[in-house]
This record gives C-alpha cells, sequence and structure tokens, in this order.
C-alpha cells in the first residue's frame, strides 16, 4: 500500500485491515514521503494492537508515485499471494481470506472479487465487476474474451506472488494508467483464474485523487504505458498468439482513452493534439483498419472518422462512448 496524503482516510482502511479474519498476512505500507501526517496516524492505529507486529513501514530515498512504491513493495512481501490495497478504501472484514482460501482451492494464479463504489457522504454507486469467465485454466478463447474486455480493478483481485515475479509483473514509472499495465501483462500471463462474486472492496470517490485531478499531459503519458504494454507483449510471447485482441486493446485503452483523457483534461481541446495522437496509434498499429475487433464495431469505426475529419463533433460523441463502454477504468 503506498501512502501518500492520505491523513483523513488511512485510519479506516487501516481498522479494515485490522479486522481482516485471515490471520497469516502480513501488511506493507510504503511511505511516499507525503505532506501531512498520514504515516503517524496509521502508526498510531495500530500501536497496541495485537496484530501490530504484522504491519510493516517501508521508507524509500524519496517520492515514487503509487506505482513505483508498489513495486518498491513487491520484493519485500513474502506471502503466498499478493493484493494490492489503497489507502483511502476499506475492505470487507473477511475480503482476503475469501479470496485467498478460493484461489488456493482451486490453485488459482489469481482471485476477482466486485468493488463497490463508495462516496464521501457515505452513498454508494456502481458495483465494478471483472469480466467473467468460466474459472479454471485460461484458454486461448478466454484470454482472448478478458484481453478485450477487461478494466483494470486491480485492487480487486489477489495475485500469485510466484507468477508476478517468474513473469517481471511491476507498475510503470509513468503516473497515468500503471494499474491498467500491471493488470493487462497479468491478463496476459496468468494460467488460471478463480472469481469470488461479493463487493468485498469499498472504492472511495473523492476529490483531489489522482484519477479525479486534471492534468493537460497526462494522455502523453497514458500513451507511453500502452506503447510499453505492447512491447511487454512482445518481449514475452504474447503478443504472436494475441496480435488482434492487442492491437484492440490499444485502440480502446491506448488510443479512445488518450483522446478522451484529453479532452477531460483540456478546456479547448486542440485538433493538432488529436493528430498527434492519432500519429502515436498509427506507430503501434499501423494496419489497425484491418482488425476484426475494429471492423466489426460500428460505432468505434465512426468515432475513429470522426476525430480525423471533425475533432470537435468528435468531442461530444466520444464522451458518451467512454461513458457507455466504460473505457477508462
Amino acid at each position: 500500500m503506498p501512502v501518500y496524503g492520505v491523513a483523513d482516510y488511512i485510519e479506516a482502511c487501516t481498522k479494515s485491515l485490522l479486522a481482516q479474519t485471515l490471520e497469516e498476512v502480513e501488511f506493507l505500507f510504503v511511505d511516499d514521503h507525503g505532506p501531512d501526517d498520514s504515516i503517524a496516524i496509521l502508526q498510531r492505529t495500530i500501536e497496541g494492537h495485537p496484530r501490530a507486529s504484522q504491519f510493516r513501514v517501508l521508507t524509500p530515498e524519496h517520492n515514487l508515485g503509487a506505482g513505483m512504491a508498489r513495486n518498491f513493495g513487491i520484493p519485500e512481501a513474502q506471502g503466498e499471494y499478493i493484493s494490492f490495497i489503497d489507502p483511502d478504501d476499506t475492505v470487507e472484514p473477511d475480503m482476503l481470506e475469501v479470496l485467498y482460501n478460493k484461489a488456493k482451492s482451486m490453485d488459482s494464479d489469481i482471485c476477482c472479487c466486485y468493488m463497490q463504489k463508495c462516496f464521501p457522504d457515505g452513498s454508494t454507486g456502481d458495483l465494478l465487476v471483472n469480466p467473467h469467465v468460466e474459472e479454471g485454466e485460461l484458454t486461448h478463447e478466454k484470454r482472448a474474451y478478458v484481453l478485450t474486455h477487461y478494466v483494470s480493478l486491480f485492487a480487486s483481485m489477489v495475485y500469485r506472488r510466484e507468477m508476478v515475479l517468474q513473469h517481471d509483473i511491476r507498475f510503470p514509472e509513468d503516473r497515468a494508467a500503471d494499474d491498467s499495465f500491471f493488470v493487462s501483462c497479468v491478463w496476459m500471463k496468468a494460467r488460471s483464474v478463480a472469481y469470488v462474486d461479493r463487493p468485498l472492496y469499498h472504492y472511495l470517490i473523492r476529490p483531489g485523487s489522482v484519477t479525479t485531478t486534471m492534468q493537460s499531459d497526462k494522455y502523453k503519458k497514458r500513451l507511453a504505458v500502452f506503447s510499453k504494454l505492447m512491447q511487454y507483449s512482445k518481449d514475452h510471447g504474447v503478443y504472436g498468439d494475441f496480435k488482434s485482441e492487442l492491437d484492440y486493446m490499444y485502440l480502446k485503452k491506448g488510443y479512445l482513452s488518450s483522446v478522451a483523457n484529453y479532452i477531460r483534461n483540456s478546456r479547448r481541446p486542440q485538433a493538432g493534439t488529436y493528430r498527434e495522437i492519432y500519429g502515436e496509434l498509427l506507430k503501434e498499429v499501423p494496419d489497425y483498419k484491418r482488425n476484426s475487433y475494429y471492423r466489426s464495431n460500428k460505432v468505434m469505426r465512426v468515432l475513429f472518422l470522426l476525430l480525423r475529419r471533425f475533432p470537435m463533433l468528435a468531442t461530444i460523441a466520444l464522451r458518451w462512448y467512454i461513458k457507455k463502454n466504460n473505457i477508462i477504468s
């Protein structure tokens, strides 16, 4: 768990971890050199608790950002499975026990649950659900389905640590879409999957979080991350078997999500930036018009046409499409 600027939330999160019914678990907090007393609050919360010895605070030399802070903790983890929980969220008391037991019973590399959107006023929103395939071995057909339908609900899963280490799965240093990168690599390399159809993770939507803060150049970071993802698939022998699926992933998560991110962060979107993002698409997937998933998606084809010829009109259409298809995760 990376800890940065969450003084208002870290106590509730920590208490939800102290309440976990799974006994054999360690909790690693990475002090990311935040501007407040989040770490002090954490330490006060666990002080004197019977489980205090299961909590460790790791301190890198400088601020890393959430993704790299998680990377800092991964080599320190000793558990059979790893889970990533954000310090402004909370989890059900039996989350880790339920996910671990299900993963163990099926010898699965990953086990997923639902996430419940929550708001500071106590209200709740939609359930966030990972794409479902039949539990067990990830066959070619199942993996193809997940790669074209996934959402990056990385905190809703437990991951076999050996798998993460064996396939060198880490978060990228770019501070955008790092969770999408990690989850995509997991779906490429995981051998098997299991599910628990319960909302065990409470995902807080709050002002000022990384996902709700405007950054005018964030689209560039997203493009860089998905370019690295395509390279990972090639370096690790996945791209050849799943070219159509990975190219389509780039069309959705790399290209369209970057355009959408630019729109969200720009008061006056410029046609030149649309052309810049399209140029990156052509570098990664020059033959995208022949992609079978693209060809069968009429709405996507229309959006691509609008973005090239009528970018301002496409801005309106894309906002609707992104919301309807949950492209930005």
